[in-house]
């Protein structure tokens, strides 16, 4: 997977000499949380939603609302955003973007041709990476697997859910505490989930969490997730 299987093709922008004002109504509209600043449709900076609302007059101080609003609608956005900006291109894989977020601790890459601007990748699309990856939004038997690290393991597993008519249609490996070992998350159709863990079973492979899953938002789906009111 590459970066341009999964940024935003059309990212909204800003100008240096967009108003801050402007500039946070954007993101309040759209519900985002960075803008690529362009000029003559070249990348020379991004702001973020942090710098602009410290750059906001606080309502703490002796301004009126209008002196606020006044003072918002002349301050530009050139004059609050990084123009240093980390970017990436088109082909870059994306596991080396994701890692360059994590490392430098930003939330966002732009995703540039040369000088301008091509799409951004945000933590919002690695998230969707995720999920398609595990496919939380497809049903089939989930099951989580310790099995050992050595040549040919994955080809036998699956073969043994092939022998009771099961599809693979997702499937991810991460290493296990023990080094001997990899887990693996995979979802399953057409088998059902008892006929999967009696062919899995033994044999060098510890079943760790099987269960079924419908799709998200169809009958019978409840998510592992809440909300607290205080």
């Amino acid at each position: 997977m590459l970066v341009r299987d999964w940024m935003a093709h059309n990212p909204l922008v800003v100008t240096p000499a967009t108003s801050v004002a402007e500039a946070l109504w954007t993101m309040g509209q759209h519900r985002v949380r960075h803008l690529p600043v362009v000029q003559d449709g070249e990348l020379v900076g991004i702001v973020t939603q942090s710098d602009l609302l410290q750059a906001s007059p606080s309502s703490n101080t002796s301004l009126s609302a209008w002196e606020r609003s006044f003072l918002l609608s002349k301050m530009q956005v050139g004059q609050v955003m990084t123009s240093k900006v980390i970017v990436v291109d088109e082909e870059c894989p994306l596991e080396e973007a994701a890692l360059v977020m994590a490392e430098h601790r930003i939330g966002c890459l732009p995703v540039v041709r040369g000088r301008r601007l091509a799409g951004i990748l945000t933590e919002t699309d690695l998230f969707n990476v995720l999920t398609e990856q595990l496919g939380a939004r497809h049903s089939g038997v989930r099951l989580t697997l310790a099995i050992r690290d050595t040549r040919g393991e994955l080809s036998r597993m699956a073969a043994r859910i092939a022998g009771v008519g099961g599809n693979i249609i997702r499937l991810t490996t991460l290493p296990a505490r023990d080094p001997a070992y990899q887990v693996v998350t995979l979802r399953v159709r057409d088998a059902e989930a008892a006929a999967l863990v009696e062919a899995l079973s033994g044999d060098g492979i510890d079943i760790l969490d099987v269960r079924e899953t419908p799709a998200w938002g169809t009958e019978g789906f409840a998510p592992h997730y809440w909300r607290v009111e205080g």
